[in-house]
């Protein structure tokens, strides 16, 4: 039986995987749309995974 190879890479310990969230500005444009941007988590810089030597830096115990 072949073992189980982890993957190189660990879900982010500051955004837990969920690496971008869309934040409204508030109001709409002319057209109707509501105005948002992009919010990237720091850590990660919007992946949601770090690497397996960083993912020890950020771990809570």
């Amino acid at each position: 039986m072949t073992q189980y190879n982890r993957p190189q890479t660990h879900i982010c310990p500051n955004c837990n995987g969920h690496a971008s969230a869309a934040v409204t500005l508030g109001g709409r444009d002319r057209h109707g749309h509501l105005r948002t941007i992009t919010a990237n988590c720091p850590a990660c810089h919007g992946t949601g995974t770090v690497r397996r030597s960083a993912a020890g830096k950020g771990a809570r115990a």
